[in-house]
């Protein structure tokens, strides 16, 4: 006690303190999440209980026809070890219709590009419909689990992902999100946060077989960029 705390360990605390303060001053008591079975929605669960209580947290896996089994299982794992409310809500029901409805509209205008990527942000946005929904009924806030690297390079969806009452990981690049998520675990004394969730390679998981890489440089890379970038006002020639 009185010994500094590691850096992980001090991200870990100020984001917890962060929210705690927001929700307190705005007079918010619940906040309701998407689990994605992720690294980033996984994370936001744990600061969101540390801050509030796992009573006061509201964790929902919103599968569509691209999410693997392991999403939900992690979703799931997460869940029970924070002992947080948790509930499936497919949203293959709502997203199916899209496909009778709007090609038509659509291919009326022109035809899809190579990697169009409209129905993978309507799932996106179809995934925060249900989220306000819930939201909604019980009076909380939805908290929105975008990561700083994802947020820096557009990588999200507008009216989607991007959407939520306070972004917890807005500042947090994600190969440190790993390491915040690490240091739950140690806290923790196991692996609170699922293994398969910190070693699987991270995906959006909007269309067959995809991966965060598909789209960007790998997130070492990435964020090393960034950082010199964003914080330290580097040119893009000197980077």
């Amino acid at each position: 006690e009185g010994l500094p705390l590691g850096e992980e360990a001090a991200i870990l605390e100020a984001l917890t303190l962060g929210l705690r303060d927001y929700t307190r001053r705005c007079g918010i008591t619940k906040v309701v999440l998407g689990l994605s079975g992720g690294i980033d929605s996984a994370l936001v669960a744990c600061i969101a209980v540390r801050a509030l209580g796992a009573d006061n947290v509201f964790g929902v896996a919103m599968p569509s026809r691209y999410s693997s089994e392991g999403s939900i299982t992690d979703a799931r794992a997460l869940a029970d070890g924070l002992g947080l409310r948790f509930s499936v809500v497919p949203i293959e029901p709502l997203f199916s219709p899209y496909h009778d409805v709007l090609p038509p509209a659509l291919d009326a205008l022109e035809k899809a590009p190579p990697g169009a990527v409209t129905f993978e942000n309507v799932q996106a946005r179809l995934r925060m419909t249900v989220l306000m929904a819930l939201a909604n009924r019980t009076g909380a806030m939805v908290l929105n689990t975008g990561n700083k690297s994802e947020v820096a390079c557009g990588y999200s969806t507008l009216y989607g992902d991007m959407a939520g009452g306070l972004a917890i990981l807005a500042d947090v690049l994600k190969t440190k999100v790993y390491g915040v998520a690490r240091e739950v675990n140690r806290q923790h004394g196991g692996a609170l946060i699922p293994e398969s969730t910190l070693t699987k390679p991270p995906s959006a998981e909007l269309r067959p077989n995809q991966t965060d890489q598909d789209s960007l440089p790998p997130y070492d890379v990435l964020d090393a960029v960034l950082e010199r970038l964003i914080e330290q006002h580097e040119s893009p020639a000197r980077i």
